[in-house]
Parts: C-alpha cells; sequence; structure tokens
C-alpha cells in the first residue's frame, strides 16, 4: 500500500470566501483586466498604478499599491495557473525576486445561481510569516478589497 502524504498548511493559510451579487464571468473579468481591478484592488483608501498584468501561465502582474499615507509598496504576481473564469493560482510578492514574504494565492470562482462565490486562499511561508502579516493587518485588509471589489461590481 502507498502512504499519501499531505502537506497541513493551516497553521500559515488565511481564507477568504466572500458571495458576490454578479456572474462569475463579471468577476474574473475585474479581477483580470487592469482597467478594472486597478480601480479596486487593495484595502480603503489605497491606489493602485499598474505597470503590466499578462494573465496567463508564467505571466507577470507589476503594480504599486499607493498606501493613504503616500507609501508606495510595489508588488510583483507570477501566474501559475489560469483557468478563465474558474481559477487563478500565483505567487504574490514583492518586487524583490527573493521576497521572503512572497506567498502562494489560489483563487476560485463558482456559480451560485445568478452570483459568484469567490474564495481567496493565501498560503505563507510560514506560521511567523502569517502572523507578521496579521499584524500588518492582512486580514481586514483582504476584506475591504473584497469590499471594494463588490462595489466596483456594482458600476460594470
Amino acid at each position: 500500500m502507498t502512504a499519501k502524504t499531505q502537506s497541513n498548511t493551516s497553521d500559515r493559510e488565511i481564507v477568504i470566501t466572500r458571495i458576490l451579487d454578479a456572474p462569475r464571468e463579471l468577476v474574473y473579468e475585474a479581477w483580470t483586466n487592469p482597467k478594472h481591478i486597478a480601480q479596486w484592488w487593495g484595502p480603503n483608501g489605497f491606489t493602485n498604478t499598474i505597470h503590466e498584468m499578462n494573465v496567463k501561465v508564467g505571466g507577470v502582474w507589476r503594480f504599486i499599491m499607493h498606501g493613504p499615507d503616500g507609501t508606495d509598496y510595489p508588488n510583483k504576481i507570477v501566474f501559475e495557473e489560469v483557468i478563465k473564469a474558474k481559477r487563478l493560482v500565483y505567487t504574490h510578492g514583492s518586487d524583490d525576486d527573493n521576497d521572503p514574504h512572497a506567498f502562494h494565492v489560489t483563487v476560485t470562482f463558482e456559480d451560485e445561481g445568478k452570483k459568484t462565490k469567490l474564495t481567496m486562499h493565501s498560503v505563507f511561508g510560514s506560521a511567523a510569516i502569517l502572523e507578521e502579516m496579521k499584524k500588518f493587518g492582512a486580514i481586514e485588509g483582504g476584506n475591504q478589497t473584497l469590499n471594494r471589489l463588490e462595489a466596483h461590481l456594482r458600476t460594470m
């Protein structure tokens, strides 16, 4: 008998789920079109400058989040899996290729009648990094980001 090894990441993950009052294809468009994502990405008070966004396997999304206090946060996302209107898998970090705080994200888009169930599953490199990110406001920031997505969807 072959034993299957399963990795337990519960001590280093954040999962945020939201039911959005919009069809799955529209939610995916808002998530993958730079014109739209620049309008809602990030916590309250943040704005974005999108430098590039190539949503395909191996594609890169580079952007700067501008904090309400004027601080700029360079970000780089590299897409590992792209299934249109269903699933995005990517690594999210700063523009430093050796960013120790980079984390792995899986976003799923599921039909819920005429609505969309969106799940954002983030896995950090260690429990200590997750705790550091929680102190930085990662959970509240994630919820604010999805609130902003909800508001943006109503304008589309």
